[in-house]
């Protein structure tokens, strides 16, 4: 018996002529493009297939007991994601502006809280950009200060690590600067642009 999962859920769908392993991701990888959807793992009764051996494990015969995990991702699913992290951007660059007062004020926790937070939204954008790259007809010309996501991010790369400095050397006033004068317009420009989308 052949199942079938796309992200945890079991679908109800049939085999018809597929005879290979390979049959069956060739025929849910067409389903998925013609829903707007992206395969990203493959899984196959218990083993992760990664881009080394797909080819070896798409010549062989499905087994008569097969069970097929697939994780797939949506272009709508992506959407949602840059909405949410447009929201959050947005009220990161409000947080950013108010670290120079907090440090002053003593209020370091606060402004740690904050930094943390910022490293986690920027990582978690990150990996969405990534995914969002499987849909180039809808992302691809999706530019942040009339630069694409890549000449931003090199640009903003240089600040994060000069801000990562400025935290190990205890710099309060070069991590001030830096939070209100170069992070927070960023962060307010990724915010328009992913709620542009």
């Amino acid at each position: 018996m052949v199942t079938i999962f796309v992200n945890g859920n079991q679908i109800d769908a049939q085999l018809e002529d597929e005879k290979t392993i390979g049959d069956v991701l060739n025929s849910f990888e067409q389903t998925c493009e013609a829903n707007n959807a992206a395969v990203i793992g493959i899984c196959i009764n218990g083993k992760n297939i990664t881009a080394e051996i797909f080819d070896e494990e798409s010549a062989k015969p499905i087994p008569e007991e097969c069970r097929f995990d697939f994780s797939v991702v949506t272009e709508q699913s992506i959407k949602d994601s840059f909405s949410t992290l447009s929201t959050l951007f947005d009220q990161l660059s409000k947080k950013m502006e108010e670290i120079p007062v907090e440090l002053q004020n003593g209020k370091n926790s606060q402004a740690i809280e904050s930094i943390k937070n910022l490293a986690d939204s920027i990582d978690e954008f990150c990996h969405i950009a990534a995914l969002a790259s499987l849909f180039p007809e809808t992302f691809t010309n999706t530019s942040i200060d009339g630069k694409n996501f890549k000449e931003f991010f090199a640009d903003f790369s240089q600040i994060l690590l000069d801000y990562e400095q400025a935290l190990q050397n205890n710099d309060t006033v070069l991590l001030g600067d830096l939070s209100e004068y170069e992070i927070c317009p960023r962060l307010v420009s990724i915010s328009q642009a992913l709620k542009a989308m």
